[in-house]
């Protein structure tokens, strides 16, 4: 029997990057829906719970994907509603690659030095994946501040993160760089979650900072997000710090996300959010 897996996806258009890694996963069809939220969704998920019989109900998955993570939650959360004993299938939440990429990171921060009691700072951590690695980082016992242009996003995004994981997060505002590279002067660990192409430090705001013992950089088009680092860096020693790029973690984030996707067709009871998914990529790394 095929492996289908129903791509819904909170945004105009089903994401194509996620279609191509849901294929190398191992689904033999994907089937992509757009603009899809909580209020619209349950006709599709009863087509997929409602159709094959127990045994095959295994070889069917949906994928929820798009830009914007608390929609994404609230599609994730729709869609188990509809579920009930006997008439589910598996489920991933992966917004904008915020649990995947998330996991990654941290996972391989964690391979290079140790995380408890260490003072985090995740910059232009608003988005997805800067708020699914903020609680990743708090769960290994850091202590972990989110960094926005707007204090008010960053507080948003902690109570978001605190409602949903029960993680204490701190906020801060910095409008420009140099009002970053103030608020990372403490921090043992920096991870740079920003829009692609905006360097959000530059090179001397973090150089000869002694606290700082790692950095990772998830933007992988030029210009790095922090100066003077490189999105091929991996695992590497720049300024007696440890520095992760994009690609250079990249590498788990792909086999992480086609390894999720694998794990889908296992059975039909899989509910994959940020906390199995870190779990998976910390035995991956």
């Amino acid at each position: 029997m095929k492996k289908l897996l129903f791509q819904f996806d909170t945004d105009n258009y089903p994401s194509v990057f996620d279609t191509v890694v849901a294929y190398d996963g191992g689904a033999d069809h994907v089937i992509g829906h757009a603009k899809l939220t909580a209020d619209n969704v349950r006709s599709l998920v009863e087509g997929a719970i409602f159709t094959r019989p127990p045994k095959e109900k295994k070889n069917t998955a949906i994928f929820v994907g798009g830009s914007d993570m608390a929609a994404g939650q609230a599609l994730f959360n729709a869609v188990q509603s509809y579920f009930f004993s006997g008439f589910q299938v598996s489920v991933m939440l992966d917004s904008n690659g915020s649990n995947t990429t998330a996991a990654a990171a941290v996972a391989k921060l964690a391979t290079s030095g140790t995380l408890i009691g260490k003072k985090a700072v995740i910059l232009a951590g608003t988005g997805p994946v800067g708020q699914r690695a903020a609680v990743m980082l708090a769960y290994e016992g850091a202590d972990v501040t989110i960094v926005s242009r707007n204090k008010l996003n960053a507080e948003q995004a902690c109570l978001a993160m605190k409602q949903r994981f029960n993680v204490n997060l701190s906020a801060v505002g910095a409008a420009d760089s140099d009002a970053r590279g103030d608020a990372i002067k403490h921090a043992n660990i920096v991870l740079a979650t920003g829009a692609a192409g905006i360097e959000l430090l530059n090179t001397e705001h973090w150089q000869n900072n002694t606290n700082l013992e790692m950095l990772a950089d998830a933007n992988a088009t030029p210009p790095a997000g922090i100066g003077g680092t490189d999105m091929m860096d991996k695992g590497i020693e720049r300024h007696g710090k440890i520095v992760w790029g994009a690609i250079g973690f990249g590498a788990l984030k792909l086999a992480l996300h086609r390894a999720c996707i694998a794990r889908l067709f296992e059975d039909n009871k899989q509910v994959l959010d940020a906390e199995l998914i870190y779990k998976l990529a910390k035995e991956m790394a």
